[in-house]
This record gives C-alpha cells, structure tokens and sequence, in this order.
C-alpha cells in the first residue's frame, strides 16, 4: 500500500543539490531548443495555410523535421567574414545576442513543487527565484541589444549599420512601455517574484452585477487589462517581429544587421530571435494569465494544479502567444519607423503611466473608502479605453503656406543656401470652372 503525503514538502530555492541543479539547466536547455525547432515549423505552416499554401510536408512526418534539416545545413555553409570587419567584436556579437536568451529562463516557474520520479526529493519546477526576478529578465533580456548593435557595427556595412541602429533604438523605446506595463502588476501582487506573482493570481474575484456575484479570474489579464494590451504590444516590437520587424526590413536593408552574416552564426541570431519569443510569451503568460495554474473549467478538478501538468497549461498558455505572433505576421504589413516611433513614445508611454497613477490611486482609495476596488478598477480601465480612443481619431491637417506671416514673396536664398519653396497647392479644373 502506497503512503500518499497529506503536504508536499517545499525545498524552496536555492537549496536543490546539485545533480538536481544540473537536470534542471539541462531540461531547460533541450527545452528552448525543440521549441524552437517546432515554432519555426509551425510559423511555416500556419503562414502556409493562411496564404493556401502547403508548407514544409517532406522531411518527417508533416514535414517536422524540416527545421532539423535547416539547421544542419546552415551548420554545414561556408563561413564567410567580410573584408574590413572588426573580427573579434563580429564573431562575439551572435555570443551575445544568445547567452542572454538562455539565461532569462531561469526565474520562469514552470509548476509547483513536484516529487523528482526514482528518488525521494522533492523540488520546485523552477532553476531559481529572487526578489526582483521579473527585474532580472528585464535586464539580462536589454543586453541582447548589444549584440544586435555591435554585429551591425562590426559588419564594415552601411545597410547592416542602419538596421543595427534602427534595432538599439526599438528596443530600448518599448523596453520603457514593457516596464511601465509591469509597475501595476507589481502593485497588485506586492512582489517582483515570479512565483509570488503567480500565487496572488490563484484566488478568484467577484464583481457583483445587480445583485449577483459574477466570479472573474483571478488572472491580472482581466483586473489589469489595459496593462496587457500595452505588455502585448510591447512585446513585439522588444522582439523585433512583424508588423514591427524594421531592423531587417529587406526592401530598404536588404536583411538589417544580419547582412554580413552566415552560416552559424546566422542560425545564432535567429536562434536568439525564437527564444525571445518565448521568453516574453512565458513572462506574459505568468506575469498575466496565472503562470502554471490551469485554466478554467480545468481548474474545476482538483488534480489540476498539482504534479507534472501544470507544466501542461503553462506551455499551452506560452503557446497561444506565439500563434498570435504567427498569426500578426500573416496578416498585418510593416509599418513606417515614424509611425512605429509615434506608438511607442506618444500613445503606449503616455497611456501607461496615466495607467499607473490611476491604479496607485485605486489602491489608496480602496482602502479608505467602502467603494469597492474592482467597482474602481472598472471605471479607470474605461477611462483609459476612452484615452486610447481619443488617441486614435485622426488629426486635422495642416494647411500649407505658400507666403510668410509678412506677406513677402518667398526667397530661396535668405538663409544663404538655395532651399525648395513650400508645397503650392495647385487648383483643379474643376474648382477653376467654378470660379469662372
């Protein structure tokens, strides 16, 4: 007769023996690896789908190896270095650019505490935790951005430069929104660990509509919506994908900073791409949908937030993300710098620390006033719809002056270099009919 525990015993982290230690890098490792090879694999046949096509279908069965395959060749190309580069700085930049997507992965908790199969130890599904670990992802994920500019820089090309360039500036602009998307998560939850994130979003709400008690998730998705629609833009343009993909837009930089670039470590950078993807997808999903914790009506089973398959629903969750990520790609073109700057700088900064002042105050409200906060969180989410809304409607245009405010002629020559005179808007014939 086998003795079930009333409790499963908690080690925490940070005191795993080593061997546990070592499985779990390893686990994590393999783990990024085949996701990556199964979403290139997906992307292409979901896009090939979406444009009535057919996809990889040749190499495995329904063509899951073709990322395999890809791969060895890529592995197995001539490795070319351009005349003039910088060697040790172009050769260090995919390094860069890879390592950190690794290291990110360490503070994701991936389930509970489980017992290790054939042995007697119990551990957390998770490498590590620290009281600032969403601070932590932040930073090693920002020094990505070296690599990407030092490879642009060291390639010795004007187009891989530019898109080097082009790439340091998105990231660090919605870098700022992806933070200012977290601060009221943090307010919510009282912490920067993940795994406390993760628990505070384990009890349920109630909003109670004329008299009945309608239960909400927990899921700061729903009580900090507007949060996770600016966390969600963010994210890709932190990653460089489409619509947002203007560091290696092939119609002005033929491929960005990757230009100069071959064989592994080209495979380097897309590696480093792919896991990035991931690595905000599994932030979104336990920083927002509740990590581990199975979804409703799941969560109705008692079974289902224990032992190994809250490791299930955390990469289905992890999953739908990068389907959104496919799905954008295969609808929406590219937009213009200027306008992908605008989204950054002018609406989703703005909107988000208006977000962030008007949860302060709900929370300092909620505590003295008998309204309660989720009556508050309500009209402060359509207050922001509200702002976004207005943010949206089209401006006036301006009108062109053909003269200056003195009524003179205009001189191409007054500040002493010949300028182009402003647009003339020129009248059409049918507005000179109707003038004569």
């Amino acid at each position: 007769m086998t003795m079930i525990p009333l409790a499963v015993p908690d080690a925490g982290v940070g005191h795993d023996p080593w061997w546990v230690v070592v499985i779990k890098v390893l686990l994590v490792f393999v783990f990024l690896v085949v996701l990556t090879l199964f979403n290139i694999w997906w992307e292409r046949r979901v896009v090939a789908r979406m444009q009535h096509r057919i996809g990889p279908n040749v190499h495995g069965p329904q063509g899951l190896l073709q990322s395999l395959a890809d791969g060895m060749k890529l592995m197995f190309k001539e490795d070319l270095m351009p005349k003039g580069v910088d060697k040790f700085v172009y050769v260090a930049a995919p390094v860069i650019v890879s390592i950190p997507a690794f290291l990110t992965f360490a503070v994701i908790p991936f389930g509970p505490t489980v017992k290790i199969p054939f042995t007697d130890t119990y551990t957390r599904l998770q490498i590590t935790d620290l009281p600032v670990s969403v601070l932590y992802v932040m930073a090693v994920a920002s020094i990505g951005i070296y690599g990407i500019v030092l490879g642009g820089w060291s390639s010795n090309s004007t187009y891989s430069l530019l898109g080097g360039l082009r790439s340091s500036a998105q990231m660090i602009s919605y870098e700022v929104g992806m933070g200012l998307a977290l601060v009221t998560v943090f307010l919510f939850a009282g912490s920067m660990s993940t795994s406390e994130i993760v628990a505070a979003q384990g009890s349920h709400q109630s909003v109670s509509l004329f008299g009945a008690d309608i239960p909400i998730p927990g899921w700061y998705a729903f009580l900090l919506f507007p949060s996770f629609v600016i966390y969600v833009i963010s994210m890709i343009g932190e990653t460089n994908r489409a619509p947002f993909d203007l560091p290696e837009a092939e119609g002005e930089l033929v491929a960005g900073f990757l230009t100069e670039y071959s064989s592994m470590k080209y495979a380097m950078f897309f590696l480093a791409e792919y896991i990035n993807m991931a690595t905000v997808s599994a932030l979104a999903t336990t920083l927002f949908l509740g990590g581990w914790r199975a979804p409703w009506p799941i969560s109705i089973w008692d079974g289902a937030n224990s032992g190994f398959w809250p490791v299930l629903w955390f990469v289905g969750k992890m999953m739908c993300f990068i389907f959104f990520y496919i799905w954008l790609r295969g609808t929406l073109p590219r937009l213009r710098y200027d306008q992908f700057m605008k989204l950054g700088w002018k609406i989703l900064i703005p909107v988000s620390l208006g977000w962030i002042l008007l949860v302060a105050t709900v929370r300092a409200v909620g505590r003295e006033a008998s309204t309660p906060r989720t009556w508050l969180l309500v009209a402060a989410g359509i207050a922001v719809l509200l702002a976004l809304i207005s943010l949206a409607v089209p401006q006036k245009p301006k009108t062109d002056k053909t003269e200056d405010d003195d009524g003179k002629d205009f001189d191409a020559f007054a500040g002493g270099f010949p300028v182009p005179p402003p647009l003339v808007k020129t009248p059409s014939r049918s507005e000179e009919a109707h003038r004569g």
